[in-house]
């Protein structure tokens, strides 16, 4: 099942998502069920959000998953939407 996890950080945590984000791509490449993901950027450029596709056994799984990304454990996101999603191009 792919699930897209779409968060959005917290206003003004720019430094907090930086200073996190080598632990993320660890988990990312430890965990081993990101097939695609990426930062939400604003006008300037800047990293705002993150989108990541999982791919998981059933939403448990991917709430699971978010549960433990370390930008969860320091408190990044303002919102996260957790949404199976069917891919149709590749």
């Amino acid at each position: 099942m792919l699930v897209a996890l779409i968060a959005r950080d917290k206003p003004g945590a720019l430094q907090t998502r930086k200073d996190n984000r080598q632990k993320h791509l660890d988990y990312i490449d430890a965990t081993g069920v990101v097939t695609q993901a990426g930062p939400l950027l604003d006008d300037a450029g800047e990293m705002t959000g993150s989108l990541v596709i999982l791919d998981v056994p059933d939403m448990d799984a991917a709430k699971s998953w978010a549960a433990g990304d370390p930008y969860a454990a320091a408190d990044l996101f303002e919102s996260v939407d957790l949404i199976q999603w069917n891919r149709v191009i590749a």
